[in-house]
């Protein structure tokens, strides 16, 4: 399953929302991607926030984190991830 994530680094609360799912062209195939944001404590240095909200999927969907792949925003607040269930 891919979905994205609107991160949010440096907030005070960890959190998990599921937003609506867009009609997308994502490599050239149109898809409907679950959309969530997530709240962080970390912050966006060193991949510090991205490991947190690897973590935070994992434990959302109840998985191991190894299962939760970065695919593309290593540097941005909107990310691509796969979901391997």
């Amino acid at each position: 399953m891919r979905i994205i994530v609107k991160a949010k680094p440096l907030t005070k609360k960890e959190k998990i929302e599921r937003l609506n799912q867009p009609r997308l062209n994502f490599e050239n195939e149109e898809a409907e991607l679950d959309v969530y944001k997530i709240w962080v404590k970390e912050p966006p240095i060193g991949g510090q926030a991205n490991e947190a909200i690897t973590k935070a999927l994992a434990k959302h969907f109840n998985i191991s984190s190894s299962k939760v792949i970065l695919i593309s925003g290593d540097f941005s607040k909107q990310k691509i991830f796969d979901i391997l269930i």
